[in-house]
């Protein structure tokens, strides 16, 4: 089981990595993995930080996208600096290189998130493109987590959105974990699933919050990202926090790759598989539509085909994932009903 050591979250919260650092025995030398502009951001003054106030060698490696090869050229780049721990500064995308490469070469790593946009800011699991499968595979988990809530308010609002989506995402993961228990007698964690199901109701108890600008209810969605990201190290996988909304979203981005964010597509998913569920989909439709999130394939930028195909491609995503689409194996027909019926299209 790995968790967090440090957690720090709040307005200026970066300027505290040095400090972080020195607390866990990091005080020789860091390599920062960020992207051109998320270090212009804030993996620049994280370098100034680490320099200026502990006289760490610091080096920085930038990567544009998360595929394999950026994965083994940051590997190649930490075998040969030996750095004692990696910086992942930025959003999903770096942290998850950083997440990756460093777990490969047995370094631990410290997540300064530049946006909130899903829970792999805490989580031990990247999504990396290129892999045989196209989901998350097992990485590790932070050492540390640093959140700069002021940093993360500078992103587009729709990055917080699709935040937002994610973690309402886990309403329906947790049934289908629960599901996958009573139908199939696989392991089911009742504290990483209550974890993972808190997570989703505190931030849909404060959607009224939740506005551009308002740095309280970007904290609500960081605390409760990191909250998910833990629930998946209690439960050893990412059960409780990736369900039959989640091998939708992942079946959409081979139908219709690069359309839409992860967790709007999560979102839309998510409604979906809750009416499967027999489970209050409206609630949720409704709360989604407070934050302003895509709610049908129209607001996704995707055609009726395109969700359809989706829907049916779902279940073949991860086999070994027993989901209600397992359970009901529905047909072409029942799908396009499920979809008419929940005004995904």
């Amino acid at each position: 089981m790995q968790l967090p050591r440090e957690v720090i979250v709040g307005h200026g919260a970066i300027e505290r990595v040095a400090e972080v650092s020195r607390r866990l025995g990091f005080t020789e030398s860091a390599l920062i993995i960020a992207g051109s502009k998320t270090y212009d951001i804030a993996g620049k003054r994280v370098k100034e930080l680490l320099e200026e106030k502990e006289r760490m060698t610091v080096n920085t490696f930038l990567v544009k996208t998360a595929t394999v090869k950026d994965v083994e050229e940051v590997e190649e780049k930490i075998r040969a600096l030996k750095p004692q721990i990696v910086f992942g500064v930025g959003g999903g995308t770096k942290i998850d290189v950083a997440k990756c490469s460093s777990a490969r070469q047995e370094i631990p790593f410290i997540s300064v998130p530049t946006t909130a946009s899903h829970d792999g800011i805490a989580s031990p699991v990247s999504s990396i493109k290129g892999f045989e499968k196209p989901y998350s595979v097992v990485a590790q988990a932070p050492l540390a987590i640093i959140a700069d809530t002021n940093i993360i308010m500078q992103a587009p609002w729709r990055f917080t959105v699709s935040g937002c989506e994610d973690v309402i995402a886990k309403f329906t993961a947790i049934k289908d974990w629960k599901l996958a228990h009573e139908d199939k007698n696989e392991y089911y964690g009742g504290y990483a699933a209550s974890l993972a199901l808190m997570s989703a109701k505190h931030v849909m108890q404060n959607v009224q919050l939740i506005k551009s600008e308002n740095e309280e209810g970007l904290r609500v969605l960081i605390e409760a990202l990191i909250s998910c990201g833990v629930s998946m190290s209690i439960a050893g996988s990412s059960r409780p926090c990736s369900g039959s909304e989640h091998l939708f979203s992942h079946a959409l981005d081979v139908v219709k790759p690069n359309h839409a964010m992860h967790g709007e597509q999560c979102g839309v998913g998510t409604i979906m598989m809750a009416y499967l569920h027999g489970a209050d989909w409206k609630r949720i439709r409704d709360a989604l539509k407070k934050l302003g999130a895509p709610t049908n394939a129209h607001e996704l930028d995707v055609e009726k085909q395109d969700v359809l195909r989706a829907l049916e491609m779902a279940a073949t995503i991860r086999p070994e994932r027993y989901t209600i689409l397992n359970k009901l194996n529905l047909r072409s027909e029942a799908y396009e009903h499920l979809a008419k019926v929940t005004e995904v299209i």
